[in-house]
């Protein structure tokens, strides 16, 4: 199995990604092979400056760079050899099982609709992300961030999608899924919000319990939360706001640590033919390591082949 790693995404690119990728490779050893695809002069002298440690990681060379400030589309159609249309490219002709990047957020969705596209029956592919449980473990966010304006069924389906994470990839027989809304009652929240109660409750595909409140995102009351991605977002984002001002303060704490950006990794993009995670774009080497790590577990799993018999069906 090979996982593959854009080596130029990131604000601390290419050397944070290098440092990353030695750690998986290690973590990963007798799994999978660790793929850096990057401008062959700046990570060549990285690779070789680790010695025997980076030995075991290839290098697929690209020769252009989409930044973090241009345009997603129009970078990922104009520079057909950027690092990420690189990658993308491996990843739809099978020669690698993932593809994790903490570069541009936008080119990373561009490249997972234009290239491995969604998959059939799919209306919008989500940004998923992680949220630690008070009694342990993780639960899932969906969406992060990818439709800030939904449709009912979109997040109907952004439940079904949410469900089959935790439970082939987190390992949660029969997970619970909550509707982020204004209060627990069927009737509170928008229509778009009321509308998609509606659908969850009589979705076959998922153990729906009704609506949860902000303050449900970490007890157990749902392992999968389902809302748009403006307000997965701004919920994502109050999170590691917290973990920062703990950090800041001096304050440390088992829980809280678990909130931290780099214990993640990254966010999956589900609902797509294939495996790809975009990371934080201040992802530390720590981050970039556990970002390949989840990538190899999603293609372990085989969650997108249950995803895709799941909306077969």
């Amino acid at each position: 199995m090979k996982i593959a790693l854009d080596a130029m995404g990131g604000d601390f690119a290419p050397q944070a990604a290098v440092a990353g990728a030695v750690l998986a490779a290690q973590r990963l050893a007798g799994k999978a092979q660790v793929v850096l695809i990057g401008t062959e002069a700046e990570v060549r002298p990285l690779l070789q400056a680790y010695g025997p440690e980076a030995a075991a990681l290839e290098l697929v060379p690209s020769t252009q760079v989409i930044a973090m400030g241009e345009h997603p589309a129009k970078a990922f159609q104009q520079k057909q050899d950027s690092s990420i249309a690189v990658g993308y490219r491996l990843l739809h002709s099978g020669e690698i099982e993932a593809f994790c990047s903490a570069g541009n957020t936008g080119a990373m969705l561009v490249g997972a609709m234009f290239t491995v596209k969604a998959v059939p029956g799919v209306l919008r592919p989500a940004i998923a992300n992680f949220v630690p449980k008070l009694a342990g473990g993780y639960g899932i966010l969906v969406d992060v961030g990818a439709n800030a304006d939904c449709k009912p069924e979109m997040l109907e389906q952004f439940g079904e999608l949410g469900s089959l994470y935790a439970q082939y990839v987190l390992g949660i027989a029969r997970p619970t899924v909550g509707l982020m809304s204004l209060g627990e009652e069927e009737g509170k929240g928008t229509v778009i919000t009321q509308a998609a109660h509606q659908l969850l409750k009589v979705n076959p595909h998922v153990h729906f319990i009704g609506n949860i409140e902000g303050r449900d995102l970490f007890n157990d009351k749902a392992d999968v939360i389902v809302c748009d991605g403006f307000t997965g977002n701004v919920m994502l984002k109050m999170a590691e706001s917290m973990y920062d001002i703990m950090v800041a303060r001096n304050l440390n704490d088992e829980f809280f640590e678990k909130v931290n950006y780099e214990t993640i990794g990254g966010s999956p993009i589900l609902g797509i033919n294939d495996n790809a995670i975009i990371g934080h774009g201040v992802s530390t080497p720590l981050a970039i390591c556990n970002m390949l790590v989840q990538g190899y577990e999603m293609a372990h799993s085989g969650i997108v082949d249950k995803i895709k018999d799941s909306f077969k069906s």
